[in-house]
């Protein structure tokens, strides 16, 4: 069994329920399986994921031999668990039309993990301050495939997070984000990163200070850095004074793991991450 955070045995041992639109895999339309997070055993096909507007992933279908359905103690729901490892996944409501198999299997995203199909997959690296918030976007962004939080840009070798916090290693609190250009583009990632921080603070971002909160682009060939640059202009002609620097990718080093997927574990939202359409 996988060890789990406090969050994820309160919903997946003791059955407890995600807020809506909170968890990653509600937006997340990539092609593949989900897995228990608790066991790993395959449970639902990307294919016969669908969008029901509950706040919550749904299936209307299952891997065969996969879940486990139990009426909860009032009789009036029918709960639905891993059949390998009795991990609680959420309800399965039919009847409602939605789909042609009108079956609706509402379940919690922290109750799963997900494998992609191999694809031609592309990768971008963004810092803009707390990288909690940096992740939380683009986790729930249509196209994007994983998010992982780390460091990036300075001169120490796998460093940890009190020696970044110092100020002395130079790294800067970045998100890698592995995306599906066939699905998404470049382009729009990067306009995100922009319009869900403020770009016009230099070494901070809310309330947190210092060069590793810094606002930069870490590109990883000539066409994302060419891309960043006219970003950069399109908002300087809109007279927002963008500090945000545009840097070759070097070594990224990923965080410890209680700081990845940190809003899915503690159900929280950003504290200096505001989404602010600014194109």
């Amino acid at each position: 069994m996988n060890e789990l955070t406090p969050f994820e045995k309160w919903v997946i041992e003791n059955k407890g329920t995600e807020q809506p639109f909170t968890g990653k895999f509600y937006y997340h339309n990539e092609i593949g399986v989900y897995t228990c997070k608790r066991c790993d055993a395959p449970l639902y096909n990307s294919k016969d994921k669908f969008e029901a507007n509950c706040g919550w992933p749904a299936f209307d279908d299952e891997i065969d031999g996969a879940i486990k359905k139990v009426k909860d103690a009032d009789g009036k729901r029918t709960e639905i668990l891993c059949n390998n490892c009795d991990a609680h996944l959420g309800h399965v409501f039919e009847g409602e039309g939605l789909t042609p198999k009108n079956t609706r299997h509402c379940v919690n995203s922290i109750s799963l993990n997900f494998e992609a199909k191999d694809s031609k997959l592309s990768t971008a690296i963004f810092a803009s301050g707390c990288f909690w918030g940096t992740e939380y976007y683009f986790l729930r962004t249509k196209g994007v495939i994983s998010c992982e939080v780390g460091y990036i840009g300075g001169t120490t070798e796998n460093p940890t997070y009190e020696e970044v916090c110092s100020g002395n290693t130079g790294h800067a609190e970045a998100c890698k984000v592995v995306f599906d250009p066939d699905r998404i583009s470049y382009e729009s990632l990067a306009k995100l990163f922009f319009e869900t921080h403020d770009p016009t603070q230099l070494n901070k971002q809310g309330p947190d200070i210092g060069t590793q909160y810094r606002s930069e682009i870490f590109y990883v060939d000539e066409e994302q850095k060419n891309m960043a640059f006219i970003l950069i202009a399109q908002l300087k002609a809109k007279r927002i004074d963008v500090v945000t620097k545009v840097t070759k990718a070097t070594q990224f080093y990923p965080a410890e793991d209680y700081h990845q997927d940190y809003y899915e574990k503690t159900a929280g939202k950003p504290y200096c991450h505001i989404y602010e359409k600014k194109f």
